[in-house]
C-alpha cells in the first residue's frame, strides 16, 4: 500500500501537479474608484467588462435605470475613472451592452439595446468619439422589450451579425445581416427563423458541432416556451433542433452561458432558471446534449441569471459563478454561488471564496482589472449601493496564458474563433463571443491557466474563415496577440533567406541564414518541444540522433520575427 502511494506522488509531480490553491475574492470596487448605483431596474441592467478604447486595459461599462446615464469607467493602470462620451440623451434604461466593431476598421463601435427604447447604435469615429447611426443603420427603431443581443457572423462574410432576443409573445426575435457599410437587414424569413415570439431574454452565437459554421441558441422564460437552437446550414439558413438534439428545455431560462467545462473539445450550454434548478448542458459530441446540472452539483437552488466560466485559480479547469435574484436575506436561498471545479466531472460551492455576496444581482462579466493573469468579476446589483467588483485576492502561485485575437480575414474582434491549447498532451479550450451571460460582455482576451507548468506545447486559433494559426513554445505569463494567417507564412522579413538541409535528415539538420537566430526550437507531431538551441550566426549542425523517425516542425527565432518549416527525420 505505501509503495502504491509513493508511485502515485511520483506519477503527479511527473506530469506536472498542481496543487488546489485557495480561491479568494474581495469587492474592491470602491477602493478601485467604482462608486456607481444603477437603480432598480426590473430584471436588471447590462454590464461590460471589456477594453473599449484598446489600451490594453479592460474597462466596464455599467447599464442604468430609467432616467440615469450609461457608466463609462477607463481603467487606468488598473483603478477606475468614470468618463464622459458624446453620446446625447444617455438616459434611456437599458439592458444590454456591446462594445463591437461592426465595419472592422479597429476601433469599438458601441450597440445598447432597452426594454422601454430602441436600439442604440454609435460609429466609433476614432479617438472615442461616437455617432449616432442608428436612423440610417436600417435597424428598427420601435420600442419592443429588447433584452439580449448576440453578436457573430453566421455567414462567415467577415462582418458581425446581431441576434436581438424580444421578451414578448408577440413580437419574434430579430437576426440582422451586417451589410458591411454599417448597415443591416432583417433577415428573420431568409434565414428561416420562427416568426413567433417566445419571451426570450438572451442567446448566443456558437458552433455546437464543430463545422465552422456559428449556431444560435435562445433562452425562452416559461415553461411553455422550449429554449431554442437553430442548427446553421452553412447555405444563409437555419434549421431549428431543440427537440432532436436535447437543447429545448422547458425553464423559466434566463441566461446562455457557453463553454467547454470539461476540456473534450466540443462546447457546452448553462443555463439559469427562476425556478430553483439550473441547467448544464453537456455536448456530446453527437448533435446531442445532455444535462448534468446534478450530476456535476451546479443547479444552484435559488433564483439564478447572469453565470461565467473563468479558472479563477489558474488551476487548468474552469469554475463556475452564478449571480441571483436574493440578498441573502431569504432563508434557503443563495444570493449567489461559487463553485469550483473539482477536475473530476463535479463542482463543490466555495461561497467563502467571495465573502458578503450579498445583492439583488442579474448581470455578471469576467475581466483582468490590473493585468496580472488572475481574472476578476464585476456584478451589476439592483437598489444597492455600488456595484461589486470581485478583485481575485488568490495567491498566485499558478501561471497562466492571455490571449488576444486579431482577425484579417474573419472579424476584426476574432469573435467566432476556437482556441486551444496543449499543455503536456493535456488540453484546453476557449470560444470567442461578444454578448453572452445575462446581458453581459467578457473581456477580450482569454485567460488560460497553466498549473505549474512553464511550457506551453502549442497554441491553435480556428478562424470562421477556416484558417488555423499555430503558435509553438508560447511564452508564460504574458498577452499573445495573434493576427489571423500570421503563422502560415514559411518566410518573414529577414528570415527568408534560411536554408534547412538536408530533408529528410538522418542524424545532422543544418540551419544556415544571413541573420542572426536568436532561438531554434524543434516539435514533435503532437506539438511537443523536444529541442530548444539559442542560436549564433552561420551553419547551425544539429544532432538530432536522439530523436525517433518521424515528422517535426522547427521554428526559427530572429530578433524581431520567426519562421516555421517542418522536416522528416528518418
Amino acid at each position: 500500500m505505501l509503495s502504491s502511494r509513493i508511485y502515485l506522488l511520483v506519477i503527479a509531480f511527473i506530469g506536472g501537479f498542481t496543487a488546489k490553491a485557495q480561491i479568494s475574492f474581495i469587492n474592491n470596487a470602491s477602493q478601485l474608484g467604482i462608486n456607481v448605483t444603477c437603480g432598480n431596474t426590473y430584471l436588471g441592467n447590462g454590464i461590460s467588462f471589456f477594453d473599449y478604447d484598446n489600451d490594453g486595459w479592460d474597462d466596464i461599462t455599467i447599464g442604468s435605470a430609467d432616467g440615469d446615464e450609461i457608466h463609462f469607467l477607463k481603467n487606468i493602470n488598473g483603478n477606475f475613472v468614470e468618463q464622459t462620451l458624446n453620446i446625447s440623451t444617455n438616459n434611456w434604461q437599458n439592458k444590454q451592452i456591446n462594445w463591437v466593431d461592426i465595419d472592422n476598421d479597429g476601433d469599438n463601435d458601441l450597440f445598447v439595446t432597452s426594454d422601454n427604447s430602441s436600439v442604440k447604435l454609435y460609429e466609433n469615429l476614432g479617438n472615442m468619439i461616437m455617432q449616432d447611426i442608428t436612423a440610417t443603420s436600417g435597424m428598427l427603431t420601435d420600442a419592443f422589450p429588447t433584452y439580449g443581443a448576440s453578436w457573430g457572423d453566421y455567414n462567415n462574410d467577415g462582418f458581425l451579425d446581431v441576434f436581438l432576443s424580444i421578451w414578448d409573445l408577440d413580437v419574434p426575435n430579430i437576426l440582422y445581416k451586417n451589410n458591411g457599410d454599417n448597415t443591416f437587414t432583417l433577415v428573420n424569413s431568409e434565414a428561416g427563423l420562427l416568426s413567433t415570439g417566445f419571451l426570450s431574454f438572451c442567446s448566443a452565437f456558437f458552433d455546437y458541432n464543430n463545422d465552422g459554421f456559428q449556431d444560435i441558441y435562445v433562452s425562452n422564460d416559461r415553461s411553455y416556451n422550449p429554449n431554442l437552437l437553430y442548427k446553421n446550414n452553412g447555405d444563409g439558413t437555419f434549421t431549428e433542433v431543440g427537440e432532436i438534439s436535447g437543447t429545448d428545455v422547458t425553464i423559466d431560462a434566463m441566461s446562455v452561458t457557453i463553454d467547454d467545462y470539461n476540456a473534450d473539445g466540443w462546447l457546452d450550454i448553462y443555463i439559469t432558471n427562476d425556478i430553483p434548478g439550473n441547467v448544464l448542458l453537456k455536448n456530446n459530441g453527437d448533435g446531442t446534449f445532455t444535462n448534468m446540472a446534478q450530476q456535476t452539483q451546479t443547479t444552484f437552488n435559488s433564483v439564478g441569471w447572469g453565470a461565467v466560466f473563468l479558472d479563477a485559480d489558474n488551476d487548468k479547469d474552469l469554475d463556475l459563478y452564478v449571480s441571483g435574484e436574493h440578498d441573502g436575506s431569504v432563508l434557503g436561498y443563495l444570493s449567489s454561488a461559487f463553485y469550483e471545479n473539482n477536475n473530476d466531472g463535479t463542482f463543490s460551492i466555495d461561497n467563502s471564496s467571495i465573502p458578503n455576496d450579498f445583492a439583488v444581482s442579474y448581470s455578471n462579466a469576467i475581466g483582468d482589472t490590473d493585468n496580472d493573469g488572475y481574472p476578476e468579476i464585476v456584478v451589476n446589483n439592483i437598489n444597492h449601493d455600488n456595484i461589486f467588483l470581485w478583485k481575485n485576492n488568490s495567491l498566485q502561485s499558478n501561471n497562466w496564458l492571455k490571449i488576444k485575437l486579431e482577425g484579417t480575414q474573419s472579424n476584426k474582434n476574432g469573435i467566432g474563433s476556437l482556441i486551444e491549447i496543449s499543455i503536456s498532451g493535456q488540453k484546453q479550450y476557449r470560444y470567442t463571443l461578444c454578448g453572452e451571460g445575462y446581458l453581459s460582455q467578457n473581456s477580450a482576451t482569454e485567460i488560460f491557466g497553466l498549473g505549474s507548468n512553464t511550457t506551453i506545447d502549442y497554441v491553435k486559433v480556428k478562424w470562421l474563415s477556416g484558417i488555423e494559426d499555430i503558435v509553438y513554445g508560447a511564452d508564460i505569463n504574458r498577452v499573445l496577440h495573434i493576427v489571423e494567417g500570421s503563422t502560415l507564412s514559411l518566410a518573414e522579413s529577414d528570415l527568408d533567406t534560411i536554408v534547412i538541409f538536408p530533408n529528410p535528415v538522418t542524424n545532422v539538420l543544418n540551419i544556415y541564414g544571413e541573420t542572426d537566430i536568436s532561438k531554434i526550437e524543434i516539435y514533435n507531431a503532437l506539438g511537443n518541444r523536444v529541442l530548444s538551441i539559442k542560436g549564433n550566426n552561420g551553419i547551425k549542425p544539429l544532432d538530432l540522433s536522439s530523436l525517433n523517425s518521424g515528422l517535426y516542425i522547427i521554428k526559427i527565432f530572429s530578433f524581431d520575427s520567426s519562421i516555421t518549416s517542418k522536416f522528416i527525420k528518418q
